[in-house]
C-alpha cells in the first residue's frame, strides 16, 4: 500500500516530478535527491541562509537556500512570499544540532536546495494561514479555499474522507449495495419545508429536493435489493442552528427481513469501525439501551449526555400541598441537585434563569443548602415536613444547590434537561476524551400538534408499531409505541431509524390516525401504496447524520467546520454569493414571474 501511494505522488509539473509529499521525509532519506512542491508557509533570512517552511495538506518540510550550494538560486529566493507556490530540487540532510523540531514529522531533516522553480505568485492573504490565528467565521467562509490550507479545516476533511472510506468498506463486507436514489423527486411535505425546483418542460409543476431517500429506499426493499446503503446529500428548507445546514449528508441504510436488533447490530459495528479507523479508539461494547420514557425522566431530553451524572428527580407529590402555589398547582415539579454547587453567584443564577426561559420556563426556583439553613427566596414557603422530605429524597448536603422547575411536563423536562447540560459545562463535569453511546428506544409513535390540531408522526408516517398496538392507533394514538430507535453519542443524536410498515392495510390505518384522507394519501404517496400491494418484505433501516458524526470525531464546535463549502446560519454562501437573483429570461423559460414587493416589505 505504501509503495503504491509513493508512486501516485510522481506527478509532473513542467517536466519536474514530485517525489515526496511534505510530511514524508525522515532521517532514513538522508543524502537522497528529492523534488518537493507546495506553498510557502514562512520565510526566514538568517544571515547568508534563507529558510522556507514548505507546506502541503500533509505537513511541512524545511528547505534551505544556501549561496554555497547555488548562488543564483539563493539570490532569486529573496522574492519569495507567503503562499507562493514552489517546486524545489535538493538533497536531504540532517538539521544542525539544536535545530531539531520534535513536533514535526520532518523535524529531524531539511532539504538544501540545488534548483527551484516558481509555479505561481500570491497576493497577501486576508488572514494568516496558521491554526492558532483567530479569524472570524465569515472571513473564513468567504475565502474557504484559503481556510482549507490551514491545519484545522484541512485535517477535518481528511477525517471525513477516512470515515466515509471506513463506512463503505464495512458495509461492502456485509454485502450491502450502494445504490443512488433521485435528487429531483416529488414533494411530500411531512416535516421540514421542501426545496422546490421548477420544471421547464412541465411548466407550473415542481420537483422537490429530497429531505431523505426514505421512500426510495423502501421501494428498493420492495424490489428485492435487500441490503442498501448510500452516502447521500439531503435538503431541508428550515431555520438553521450550529448543527443544521440546508444541505447535509446522511449515511442511509435499509435491510429486508430484518428487525430492530439486526439494524442496531449493524449500526453499532459501523460506528465502532469509523472510530477505530479514524481515531484509533475502541468504543465500549455492547451499547447500552434506554427507553424514551427513562431518558426523559432522568435526563429531561431524549438525547441524553450520559458522560456525567446530575439526574432529574420528580418531586411533584412531595410538594403537592405546599404554600408555594407554583409547586402546589403544577402538573409536574422536578428537581436538579448540584453537589457542592452553592458557589454559584447570584448573577450566575440570574443568567441561568434567563437561559431556561428560552425553553418556555417562566423562572427558576433554587435553594442553597448551608450549614445554618436553607438560603432561597422560596424557603419560607416550605414546611419543615417538606424540607425533610426533599432532603431525604434528593440526598441534600451542605454546600449543594438544588434547582426546581414546575409546570407542564414537556416544559419542565426540556428546561431542566438543558440546564443540566449547562451546569455540566460550568462545573467541568463532562470528560472531553470520553465517548458514550446509548440507544434510545420505545418512542411514542405520534405526538399532538397544537397548531394543526391533529396527531402527527414523531418520526415519519411509515414507522411500524408493535403488533398488539396496531388497533390502538385510532383509539388512543398518544399511547402507541413506535418500533423506532435513536443512537445518541455524547448528547448528540447521530442516527435514527425504525422498523417500517410493510402491509398495505397497516399503512392505511396509519394515515387514518394522522388525519390524512384517501385523496391526500393517494396524491402524495400513491406510488408507495401501489407498490405495497405487490408483496413488500418486512424491512427496517437507519440513517446517520454524517456531518454531525464527523463534528464529534474532530472535536469541532459546528458542522460548518467539517463541511468543505457550508452555508451560513442565514443559508447563504459567502464564497459564491448564493442564493442570488437570476435573469428574467430564465424565469420566462420556467413560466415564472416574481411577485413585486410591497413598499412595506422592501
Amino acid at each position: 500500500m505504501e509503495e503504491r501511494k509513493g508512486k501516485d505522488l510522481l506527478q509532473s509539473v513542467g517536466g519536474w516530478k514530485r517525489t515526496h509529499h511534505l510530511a514524508a521525509l525522515t532521517s532514513e532519506n538522508l543524502g537522497q535527491e528529492v523534488c518537493l512542491m507546495g506553498w510557502v508557509q514562512f520565510r526566514r533570512d538568517h544571515g547568508g541562509l534563507i529558510f522556507i517552511d514548505l507546506r502541503d495538506r500533509r505537513g511541512l518540510t524545511q528547505i534551505v537556500f544556501s549561496p554555497e550550494i547555488n548562488e543564483q538560486a539563493h539570490a532569486e529566493a529573496h522574492v519569495l512570499r507567503p503562499e507562493y507556490v514552489l517546486a524545489v530540487k535538493g538533497t536531504v540532510r540532517e538539521r544542525p544540532e539544536g535545530m531539531v523540531n520534535p513536533r514535526l514529522a520532518t523535524g529531524e531533516i531539511e532539504v538544501v536546495v540545488t534548483e527551484w522553480k516558481l509555479l505561481n505568485v500570491a497576493q497577501t492573504p486576508p488572514f494568516v494561514l496558521e491554526e492558532r490565528a483567530e479569524v472570524s467565521e465569515n472571513v473564513r467562509l468567504a475565502h474557504r479555499y484559503l481556510d482549507m490550507r490551514r491545519p484545522g479545516l484541512g485535517s477535518n476533511l481528511v477525517v471525513r474522507h477516512k470515515a466515509t472510506q471506513a463506512i463503505r468498506n464495512y458495509l461492502d463486507q456485509l454485502d450491502f449495495l450502494e445504490i443512488e436514489t433521485p435528487v429531483l423527486t416529488k414533494s411530500t411535505p411531512e416535516g421540514a419545508r421542501d426545496f422546490l425546483v421548477p420544471s421547464r418542460l412541465n411548466q407550473g409543476e415542481f420537483y422537490a429536493l429530497p429531505q431523505s431517500p426514505q421512500l426510495f429506499k423502501q421501494l428498493l426493499m420492495y424490489g428485492g435489493m435487500d441490503r442498501y446503503y448510500q452516502i447521500v446529500r439531503c435538503f431541508r428548507d428550515e431555520d438553521l442552528r450550529a448543527d443544521r445546514q440546508p444541505e447535509f449528508t446522511q449515511i442511509d441504510m435499509e435491510m429486508s427481513f430484518a428487525e430492530e436488533e439486526d439494524v442496531m447490530g449493524v449500526a453499532e459495528g459501523l460506528v465502532a469501525e469509523v472510530f477505530a479507523k479514524t481515531l484509533g479508539v475502541d468504543l465500549p461494547n455492547p451499547v447500552p439501551r434506554m427507553t424514551y420514557a427513562e431518558a426523559v425522566d432522568k435526563y429531561g431530553l431524549d438525547r441524553p449526555d450520559t458522560r456525567f451524572e446530575l439526574l432529574l428527580e420528580e418531586v411533584t407529590e412531595l410538594v403537592r400541598g405546599s404554600e408555594f402555589k407554583l409547586f402546589a398547582q403544577a402538573e409536574m415539579v422536578k428537581a436538579l441537585r448540584v453537589p457542592q454547587g452553592s458557589e454559584l453567584t447570584r448573577k450566575e443564577i440570574d443568567d441561568l434563569t434567563e437561559f431556561v426561559k428560552i425553553y418556555g420556563a417562566k423562572g427558576l426556583a433554587w435553594i442553597k443548602i448551608k450549614d445554618d439553613g436553607w438560603q432561597s427566596p422560596i424557603a419560607k414557603f416550605l414546611s419543615d415536613a417538606e424540607c425533610t422530605a426533599l432532603t431525604d429524597h434528593l440526598g441534600l448536603q451542605s454546600g449543594d444547590i438544588v434547582f426546581f422547575q414546575a409546570g407542564g411536563a414537556d416544559m419542565v423536562n426540556t428546561a431542566l434537561g438543558q440546564l443540566r447540560l449547562r451546569l455540566g459545562e460550568r462545573f467541568d463535569l463532562v470528560p472531553a476524551d470520553r465517548f458514550d453511546l446509548v440507544w434510545i428506544t420505545d418512542f411514542p409513535l405520534m405526538e399532538w400538534d397544537d397548531e394543526a390540531q391533529r396527531w402527527v408522526a414523531r418520526h415519519h408516517p411509515f414507522t411500524a408499531t408493535r403488533e398488539e398496538d396496531i388497533a390502538a392507533m385510532l383509539e388512543d394514538p398518544g399511547a402507541v409505541i413506535a418500533r423506532s430507535y435513536d443512537l445518541v453519542l455524547n448528547g448528540n443524536e447521530i442516527g435514527g431509524g425504525s422498523v417500517r410498515i410493510h402491509r398495505s392495510e397497516d399503512q392505511w390505518r396509519m394515515f387514518d390516525a394522522l388525519g390524512i384522507d384517501r385523496a391526500e394519501a393517494e396524491e402524495k404517496f400513491g406510488f408507495l401504496l401501489r407498490a405495497l400491494e405487490y408483496g413488500a418484505p418486512p424491512h427496517a433501516g437507519i440513517a446517520f447524520g454524517l456531518d454531525r458524526l464527523i463534528m464529534i470525531l474532530c472535536g469541532a464546535e459546528s458542522i460548518r467546520d467539517v463541511i468543505a463549502f457550508p452555508k451560513t446560519q442565514k443559508a447563504t454562501c459567502l464564497l459564491t454569493d448564493a442564493p442570488s437573483a437570476v435573469a428574467s429570461t430564465q424565469l420566462r423559460e420556467l413560466g415564472l414571474r416574481l411577485r413585486e414587493k410591497k413598499k412595506s416589505e422592501a
